[in-house]
């Protein structure tokens, strides 16, 4: 079985806010997306047309309207984030468990543009971790 390494759909984009909720009442409320779940205060999740908007406050070195992330959906991530660096893309951080969701566990990893901008890679892994019914 060969394995793609070349990135798929844009998956979710982070947004960088300085306070959620505010964010969250303008998205939701005024631009009518759809709420999906919160992460605690400082995050939120919204379906914009399939693609996942996720409000966020700055994190580490972030700055608001600064640091948007796109976030690639793949499948393998760990060999698709290898394969990429081998590419010539600056490691940020090596593919990690982020969250356990109801059917799937959601997995991330990130590198760096030329520029330093961050690029996402997301999987959802479900039939690794979770029997089929």
């Amino acid at each position: 079985m060969t394995t793609n390494t070349h990135l798929s759909t844009i998956s979710q984009i982070a947004i960088t806010v300085s306070d959620v909720e505010k964010a969250l009442a303008f998205y939701r409320d005024s631009l009518g997306l759809e709420f999906l779940f919160s992460a605690g205060p400082q995050l939120a999740f919204l379906n914009a047309g399939g693609v996942r908007l996720m409000l966020s406050t700055a994190q580490g070195a972030g700055a608001v309207g600064a640091n948007s992330i796109l976030y690639f959906k793949v499948s393998d991530i760990e060999t698709v984030y290898t394969s990429i660096l081998s590419r010539g893309a600056k490691a940020e951080r090596a593919p990690a468990l982020a969250a356990h969701m109801p059917d799937h566990q959601l997995w991330t990893g990130f590198v760096r543009d030329p520029d330093g901008n961050l690029v996402g890679l997301m999987e959802e892994k479900r039939e690794q971790f979770f029997s089929k019914e």
